[in-house]
């Protein structure tokens, strides 16, 4: 599934992102505006306009708030059209004023983008281009019709003819560009809040799974010396009970379901654990860990772990943070998915730095989205993709939640090719597909010898 704009910016994904009392206290803010400007337009200019009318368009913006604060909870968030027909009012009574004090001969005009960048940033396409054609339709009007300014000796404050087109036009064009870039900026910032949601969930999850293991972990740890105890007890009572005596029958029954609650509990401690023991793991175990939900699916996976050459130091312990291994194995999934047959990851290391490469024999990435991967919403999954993987449906989350999570952990993550996209196939390297590098400063995931080597002390109860 690919997200496009249409979908993060529907009715329905972009309802409810207003609340009434934001645009009551905005109209308020523009009720003072438009009283004060009147004020010293009359008092101060000593300008001859429709006063009259221009306070009864004043007074409906008045009205207007007065019953929607009365009438509705101050907490209430509009649906889109609800928050369209707002806007199209206040766009309305705006236009009322200009066409009373001057048309295009009034500065003020300007405010006409307002209401339009609002909806540009918070309601949907279809509101947006109505309200806006409704603005340009406006300022249409006023530009040949409006109530000209007129001081207290009669002279009439006018542009000269050439200078008013061009202020329509850059009215209009103001309405479209500003529209459009409120608009964008808000379809990236909801995409990045969105995928920063979707990376908290996915690590959130995983720690989870690390918690559940622990418990698990422990139970079995705890619950060993009860059971074995029931056991000995149990086994010496069979032992001493005469053959023919029922309570032998129970004693072994006894001895038979203990063993049973060691296994159980022994099958349910493989499926992770959380305590200090393995709180640090060596970087191939930690890889191999997170590539190992991928090992069976057709593809061939690689691993090689070795110093740089000239180094010689012996193979690093790192912190097994949920991160690293939820975000390896995004990319490893990433890697599988577009490999034709195999897939390898090599880790080395010198004094400073731990190295991770994880590249396949693939395509590559395509040219027009290395540049952005990482990224949220970048899809690099072609249509044919979803037909080839049944019940698959992707976001383009998963390399901006592999990035986001392994970024935390100090890893510096590059993207790149294998080979170049043109070059002859048989010139082509073995690993010619995507390629992704990972750098980690060894004080970022590698504890000390010290900590590694010490006493593990008590396991911390998982909170």
């Amino acid at each position: 599934m690919h997200p496009t704009d249409k979908t993060l910016l529907s009715p329905t994904a972009r309802s409810h992102w207003l609340r009434l009392r934001t645009l009551i206290l905005l109209r308020w803010l523009a009720i003072t505006g438009q009283i004060v400007a009147l004020v010293f337009a009359t008092a101060v200019l000593e300008l001859r306009i429709e006063l009259a009318f221009a306070i009864l368009a004043v007074l409906a913006s008045v009205f207007v708030n007065v019953v929607s604060m009365l009438v509705f909870p101050e907490n209430r968030r509009l649906q889109d059209g609800e928050a369209m027909a707002t806007l199209l009012f206040d766009l309305t009574q705006l236009a009322v004023l200009l066409f009373l004090t001057g048309g295009l001969n009034n500065p003020f005009a300007l405010l006409i983008i307002a209401p339009v960048t609002i909806a540009a940033t918070a309601l949907s396409l279809r509101s947006t281009i109505i309200l806006g054609l409704a603005a340009i339709a406006f300022v249409s009007f006023i530009a040949y019709f409006s109530l000209p300014l007129v001081t207290h000796d009669g002279a009439i404050l006018e542009q000269p003819r050439l200078f008013n087109m061009g202020f329509w036009l850059a009215l209009v064009i103001g309405i479209v560009f500003v529209g459009a870039y409120a608009r964008r900026v808000s379809i990236e910032n909801n995409s990045m809040s969105e995928a920063l949601h979707a990376t908290q969930m996915a690590l959130s999850r995983e720690q989870n799974l690390t918690d559940l293991g622990g418990v698990v972990a422990a139970a079995a740890h705890e619950l060993g010396t009860p059971l074995a105890t029931i056991k000995l007890v149990s086994s010496e009572m069979a032992q001493e009970l005469p053959p023919e005596s029922e309570m032998k029958e129970d004693a072994e029954l006894i001895r038979e379901q203990a063993d049973r609650c060691r296994d159980i509990l022994r099958s349910m401690g493989r499926a992770g654990k959380d305590d200090l023991l393995i709180r640090t793991a060596p970087l191939s175990s930690v890889v191999e860990t997170a590539a190992e939900p991928h090992a069976g699916r057709g593809k061939e996976i690689h691993y090689s772990f070795a110093p740089l050459p000239g180094i010689k130091l012996p193979h690093p312990s790192i912190y097994r943070k949920p991160e690293i291994i939820h975000g390896l194995r995004n990319l490893v999934q990433n890697a599988v998915d577009f490999a034709k047959s195999d897939v390898w990851l090599n880790g080395s290391w010198d004094a400073d730095n731990l190295y991770l490469r994880i590249a396949d024999d693939g395509k590559g990435f395509p040219a027009h989205v290395i540049g952005r991967i990482g990224d949220p919403f970048i899809s690099m999954r072609k249509s044919g993709e979803k037909a080839r993987r049944p019940g698959y449906e992707g976001m383009g989350l998963g390399l901006f939640i592999a990035k986001t999570l392994l970024e935390r952990t100090g890893a510096e993550i590059t993207f790149a090719n294998g080979a170049d996209p043109f070059q002859h196939p048989d010139s082509r390297p073995t690993q010619s597909g995507a390629v992704v590098e990972l750098i980690w400063k060894r004080a970022a995931i590698c504890p000390s010898e010290a900590a590694v080597k010490g006493p593990l002390g008590e396991n911390r109860p998982i909170s």
